[in-house]
């Protein structure tokens, strides 16, 4: 039984690609070289190579919550500290947001009913600027991730760390 150069794992006869780690083989364990563009054995015809870690951790911020748990059960990327940490760390931070705004539209309606609207606008032109203050966050938090750093949030940092193992 032959085994992978680059990993160490157990190839199937004839195979031309390693089935753990999908690195291509030199030539095919059983047999000769396979034709142009035919894969020899039985292995697949394409395979692809999973996608950059920062690549991955950027991914994760993009539908917030969505994509963090998407990237905790794909594959590849389940066993990346790297990304499960940014995984972690999105589900979070779309939690938190989620959270600050239900409580956020409660104070400003009861603050606007008290005061006849008038701190209702208000409420309504600081909200527009902390939205906007959450976008650019957002997108630093994805800027941070695709230069693989681990920037961690105050609070949310650190238990998506301990989350992430």
């Amino acid at each position: 039984m032959a085994f992978c150069a680059k990993c160490g794992g157990q190839l199937a006869e004839g195979a031309t690609f390693c089935g753990a780690c999908g690195a291509q083989l030199g030539a095919a364990a059983g047999g000769g070289p396979a034709p142009s563009g035919a894969p020899a054995g039985g292995a697949p015809a394409a395979v692809s190579a999973p996608m950059a870690s920062n690549v991955a951790g950027l991914l994760t911020y993009i539908l917030g919550f969505i994509t963090g748990i998407l990237f905790l059960v794909i594959e590849p990327y389940k066993n990346d500290r790297f990304v499960r940490f940014h995984a972690f760390q999105s589900i979070f931070f779309n939690v938190a947001l989620i959270v600050f705004w239900i409580a956020y539209s409660i104070l400003a309606t009861i603050l606007g009913f008290i005061t006849f609207g008038i701190v209702g606008i208000l409420m309504g032109i600081l909200g527009l600027l902390i939205a906007l203050a959450i976008f650019v966050y957002w997108i630093f938090l994805m800027y941070k991730a695709y230069n693989n750093e681990r920037y961690m949030i105050p609070f949310i940092g650190g238990l998506a760390a301990k989350q992430a193992g």
